[in-house]
């Protein structure tokens, strides 16, 4: 089953039950090589759902100092589209390994990435 890292609102129950309709299991993990910020999203329709507009999201910075907290979930791959669905423009789904060793998908700032595939 695929692993997708969560550093922000995938990680809460109201969200996980509307997007996927379950609670997912996961457990706590580190993202390695990126540092946190806040992200705009000028979406009117996202903002209105999540009632904010700006909200996390994790840049390269290829340092292995660098790490963001979160929880490695499990999903199915029609979860993972489904998730792909949830992300707003600006956000863009990698392949990565966690600090627990295991290969895993995380939502990361396009902008900030060096030169590779992204899955969309």
């Amino acid at each position: 089953m695929p692993l997708l890292f969560s550093y922000g609102t995938l990680q809460q129950p109201d969200v996980q039950l509307s997007t996927f309709g379950r609670l997912l299991d996961g457990y706590a993990d580190a993202l390695v090589g990126f540092e946190q910020s806040l992200f705009e999203i000028t979406d009117p329709a996202f903002v209105a759902s999540s009632g904010k507009a700006h909200h996390a999201i994790v840049t390269f910075t290829g340092r292995n100092d660098d790490r963001v907290r979160g929880m490695a979930l499990e999903v199915t791959d029609a979860e993972l589209s489904k998730a792909d669905a949830y992300e707003p423009a600006g956000y863009v789904r990698i392949a990565t390994v966690l600090a627990s060793g295991r290969d895993a998908w995380v939502y990361a700032d396009a902008r900030s990435l060096p030169l590779s595939e992204p899955h969309e």
